[in-house]
């Protein structure tokens, strides 16, 4: 009997909720045009979006931007979320993204930039794609608490309720009072969408004044969408040598 293998990876990502880069059957969705295609013509079918961004360690699945009110417009309000977080919880995850996903997406580019440097034309013996788990640093708890308890509820609140939910949920890691990035919290917003509001918002003065983030062009935020294609065609190829 021939096994459904894009019926057997989304019904992993559903229940799952995510799945490594490393994972068989997500290698093979990265590589195989055809088999990534079915995957997500069955997802779009049924309201949902494949979340695999080449800078992040792991894949997972998505409402698409049409069945968005279907789930989060309820009694003429929108909901903040559709797993049960309030909204300063919520506000908190923006937080934790910004702090810990965009410097480390700094870090990724430019790494990526000087390997491409470096390579040459041995381009097939060098991976690309710098790994998450090296690129990504955790902040200390104390600080974040420092800094944001007071405009979230309090510091006990956050540290009692929103950051083990958080936890839960896959979105963080909580390791000697340091918060590091867990598999969910690269997937949780669109870079290209979430990004731009952050850096030309207030919340960037802070990450600058802290040395967590340098100064960023649109140019450079827009530069990321062509670094993303160029990092899937490389590992479409080195997957395929």
């Amino acid at each position: 009997m021939n096994q459904d293998h894009a019926a057997r990876l989304i019904a992993r990502l559903l229940a799952l909720r995510y799945l490594p880069r490393e994972d068989k059957e997500v290698r093979r969705l990265l590589v195989d045009a055809s088999f990534r295609d079915e995957v997500e013509q069955r997802l779009a079918a049924s309201g949902l979006r494949l979340l695999a961004h080449p800078f992040s360690a792991h894949v997972g699945i998505a409402l698409t931007r049409e069945c968005e009110s279907a789930v989060f417009e309820q009694n003429d309000t929108w909901q903040s979320s559709n797993l049960g977080l309030p909204k300063d919880a919520v506000a908190l995850l923006v937080i934790l993204w910004a702090l810990i996903i965009l410097p480390k997406r700094e870090r990724q580019l430019s790494g990526e930039a000087t390997q491409k440097e470096e390579q040459g034309e041995m381009f097939e013996t060098v991976k690309l794609t710098p790994l998450a788990h090296e690129a990504s640093r955790g902040i200390a708890e104390n600080l974040l608490l420092e800094d944001y308890g007071k405009l979230l509820g309090g510091k006990a609140r956050l540290q009692q309720f929103a950051l083990p939910q958080l936890s839960r949920l896959g979105f963080i890691e909580r390791k000697n009072k340091v918060i590091h990035e867990g598999p969910l919290l690269d997937l949780a917003f669109d870079y290209a969408e979430m990004a731009p509001r952050i850096l030309q918002g207030a919340l960037s003065d802070l990450l600058k004044q802290r040395g967590i983030l340098r100064d960023v062009t649109l140019e450079e935020l827009h530069n990321e969408d062509s670094s993303r294609n160029s990092l899937l065609r490389d590992e479409a190829q080195g997957a395929a040598q």
